[in-house]
């Protein structure tokens, strides 16, 4: 019977809590992790090289990249591989490929689904596609997989961004003419005709990542520009869906202008409900890399997040902002600073911007052209996939591709080492553990057994990159001259791990 515990939390415990973000902590749910998704990677089919663009229709999803070939989970470069040139589709169940195969000879940098689930377009640096001319865009049935043979808008040059509303086409990148009109780096055709519209909003540079509001009517668009229709606009614009005019955007103002020291553009935008969120990447140190989130009637700033380290790509499902970055340093916001390693997946509030219980991990192939790890995410609401030119996930092999979903059990917490016992006084032993880390969950709840007999439970917030924290507890429910035994064990909400036990000697 438990007659009296004390519990003591250690210096370190101290210093750890330093590195707490503030607010509420993240309670795991009944499925075993904090967030939208878990930090467990499921099955899903390799690239031979970078994907640099992914998007959702239905149970499919569509990658686009600098691959020519695909493989199966788990298999070195070389084995269980099958041909697709720079476009494949796959399942999103089973993570397995599709027999959707069109032959390029480009790159792809861009695919934009639409909304009723028809129709997929991309965009790239390909000028032909299964033999017929397609000048930088093309543009497939979901269903047949077919390229659809009169829809042919003829642009110069790159498309790097795409985003469809209703019957329009939005399209951004490196161009200077489309069907031998003038629109530089920003155009509109119209989705079933593919005919050029009359959207003209004139970029002075090239244009990185466009959507679009829920309701069609506010086109975001992001990129090194400094300006939109001759007037400052840098890196982020917020356009009308029909005129191309440039709405009112205070939070555009947090995108810090160039300096000697410092250049930081819009890498990829999102946006979910009323808010927008915008990713960054900036060139020198300390240079501006993080996310903000908008409101999108107003255009006024919510929140900004100053982690270093270029975020390339995100995704927000329900209230989190997941992103895919090569994050080093998050100490501006309460978070890890140097010294601990490249975070090249993280999870952010989408209501305040903090990080989340949410850390599994890539690389960045060095050998590649970009070398950072995530370059694009997408959803299908229960699902994360995300793509890049990283060569590891959670340290297993799985190049270019990946997905996270929301099927419970969640990662679950580390094994914790056998409990430190002493008996220095008579009728009483001192128990002291340390504290272990989940890679989807922030709050855990750690139990320390006497025997069977469960004498402490403690519900702690844990972070992996913070020094661990020791708990110690006087347990005077023991007598003299008994042999006890301790062990502790963790639960995540639905995972207990159970450490080794330990004993000793009641004095």
């Amino acid at each position: 019977m438990k007659k009296l515990v004390l519990a003591v939390v250690t210096a370190a415990a101290v210093l750890g809590a330093a590195l707490i973000p503030s607010g509420p902590p993240v309670v795991a749910a009944t499925s075993g992790f904090g967030s939208a998704v878990s930090a467990i990677k499921q099955l899903s089919w390799q690239t031979n090289s970078s994907v640099n663009a992914l998007a959702v229709s239905g149970n499919t999803v569509f990658a686009g990249g600098l691959f020519t070939r695909i493989r199966q989970p788990g298999k070195p470069a070389g084995q269980g591989e099958a041909a697709r040139t720079y476009i494949a589709a796959f399942n999103r169940t089973t993570g397995a490929p599709t027999a959707f195969a069109p032959k390029l000879n480009g790159a792809v940098w861009s695919i934009a689904t639409s909304p009723d689930g028809n129709w997929v377009v991309i965009g790239g640096d390909f000028t032909t596609v299964n033999g017929l001319p397609r000048k930088h865009i093309a543009m497939f049935s979901v269903v047949t997989g077919k390229l659809v043979a009169a829809w042919d808008p003829a642009v110069n040059y790159r498309v790097k961004a795409l985003g469809i509303f209703g019957n329009s086409v939005f399209l951004g990148g490196s161009f200077g003419t489309v069907d031998g009109k003038v629109r530089n780096r920003l155009a509109a055709v119209r989705l079933i005709q593919g005919d050029l519209l009359p959207w003209n909003p004139n970029a002075d540079d090239d244009v990185y990542a466009i959507d679009l509001s829920d309701n069609g009517t506010r086109v975001f668009v992001g990129g090194p520009f400094t300006k939109v229709n001759g007037k400052d606009h840098y890196s982020l614009a917020m356009l009308n869906n029909t005129t191309g005019a440039a709405f009112s955007f205070p939070a555009a103002a947090a995108i810090p202008k160039p300096t000697l020291k410092c250049t930081t553009r819009v890498k990829d935008i999102d946006t979910l409900g009323d808010k927008v969120f915008v990713a960054n990447g900036g060139d020198g140190g300390g240079c501006y890399d993080g996310v903000l989130a908008a409101d999108v009637p107003t255009g006024k700033l919510l929140w900004k997040n100053n982690c270093l380290g270029a975020t390339e790509a995100i995704k927000a499902i329900g209230n989190w902002v997941y992103k895919g970055s090569h994050a080093h340093n998050c100490s501006d916001s309460g978070a890890f600073g140097d010294g601990t390693g490249t975070h090249y997946l993280l999870v952010e509030s989408g209501i305040n911007g903090k990080l989340g219980p949410w850390y599994p991990n890539t690389d960045a192939n060095q050998a590649s052209t970009t070398k950072v790890g995530p370059l694009a995410m997408a959803s299908g609401g229960n699902d994360l996939w995300v793509g890049g030119d990283f060569l590891h996930v959670n340290g297993k092999i799985q190049q270019g591709l990946t997905r996270f979903t929301n099927a419970p059990g969640g990662a679950a917490p580390a094994v914790p080492k056998a409990p430190a016992l002493s008996s220095t006084l008579a009728n009483q032993v001192t128990v002291s553990f340390r504290d272990v880390y989940d890679l989807d969950n922030i709050s855990l709840t750690y139990n320390v057994f006497r025997g069977a007999t469960n004498i402490g439970s403690y519900k702690l917030n844990t972070y992996y990159w913070e020094p661990r924290k020791t708990i110690t507890l006087v347990d005077k429910g023991v007598k003299s001259g008994q042999t006890v035994s301790y062990h502790i064990e963790v639960h995540d909400g639905r995972n207990i791990m159970k450490g080794p036990a330990f004993s000793v000697k009641v004095r």
